[in-house]
Parts: structure tokens; sequence; C-alpha cells
């Protein structure tokens, strides 16, 4: 974040900043920055703009308490224009809406794709501490294994009606499931594309 270099002169001091929630995707809402809204958010970890018909910098949820925490900050090809992916904290909107254009941002999937990278890094970068490492350390055999073990285990808990045990089991599975697709070096994309071909039959 510290590199951001904007065209300011190209875009009369003021650059449109798009708001993205880290973990759902979904473009939250959109503002204007200039350097000294930029310089405020990078200091403060949360999203200020420059508001047009203030006349000053605002931080978002200054008022309501609805801030948008900062993750990573981005600049386009152009350097015109910032992406800023932000975890927010409540509704977005004024209105009492998630986003500013009246979507749900209740997904969570693309955390997903969080959790493959980190463990991509532990099979490529071992630690003696890290769990995930010890099963790339055991071999293929072991890691297929513990996918079996957790798919009794969800069965099992199916059968209950005890919600959280459940949804414990089912997130063992899918990372244990993740890891097993690592360890083959394949992709979930590669997944998703099997899925992707039986739908359009």
């Amino acid at each position: 974040m510290e590199n951001i270099n904007i065209d300011f002169e190209k875009v009369n001091g003021l650059v449109p900043a798009i708001i993205q929630d880290e973990f759902s995707k979904e473009v939250l809402m959109m503002g204007y920055m200039n350097q000294e809204a930029i310089d405020e958010s990078i200091k403060s970890g949360k999203v200020t703009f420059f508001s047009r018909t203030k006349g000053r910098l605002w931080t978002k949820g200054e008022t309501s308490g609805n801030f948008l925490k900062i993750k990573n900050i981005e600049v386009d090809c152009d350097q015109d224009t910032l992406l800023i992916t932000v975890n927010p904290i409540g509704p977005v909107c004024h209105t009492g809406n998630d986003t500013c254009f009246a979507h749900s941002n209740k997904g969570k999937t693309y955390f997903i794709d969080q959790l493959r990278k980190v463990i991509k890094e532990r099979k490529e970068n071992p630690s003696d501490k890290s769990y995930t490492t010890s099963l790339f350390n055991a071999g293929i055999n072991k890691v297929a294994q513990k996918v079996g073990e957790e798919a009794v285990e969800i069965v099992i808990e199916a059968k209950d009606d005890d919600k959280e045990l459940f949804m414990g089991e089912a997130a063992d599975l899918l990372y244990h499931y993740l890891v097993l697709l690592e360890a083959k070096n394949y992709e979930l994309d590669e997944v998703m594309e099997v899925l992707i071909k039986r739908h359009k039959k």
C-alpha cells in the first residue's frame, strides 16, 4: 500500500475508489479520494474519502460506526482508479443495506482462495509448528486417509441435530480436501471446470 502512485493531474485531483469486500468480493460502494484522503486512509487503516458535497475529508463510519477496515489498496493500469479491499464493520449503505447497490453481502466463499494460498505456502515453505506441513510430510496416503476419516465423521454428525458439531466436521472435511488437492498438485479450479461442464449438459 505504500507505493501508491496516482496521476492526480489527469483526474483534476480526485480519483474514484472502488470498495470491495475482502472475503465475498462484493463491490460495496464507490467514492472519491484526493492525496490527503489516501494518506489518512493508510494512516488510520480506515477508508477515508474526500466528500465533494461537504468539501472535506470524510471517514466512512464516522457517524454510524460502520467503518471500512482496509486490507489492501491497488491502483489500476492507468493510475487513475483505486481498488480497496476491506473488512466492513456493519452495513455499508446509509439506507442500512449491505452495499450501496442493495446487494446482499453475506457470502464468504472467496475465503477458500485465501486458505488455499496458506496451504500452498505451508507446502512450499514448511514450518515445524504447522499442522498443514505435518500432513504434507506424512505423505499422500496419510492426507487421503484424513479426508476419509473426516468424511465418515461428517456422515455421523449429519444423523444428529447438533449444528455446531456438524459445522466443525464440515470445516475439517473441506480443509483436508483442499490439502489433498494441493498434495496432488491439482487446482480447485480444475474441479470447478468439471462441475461447469456437467452443468452445461
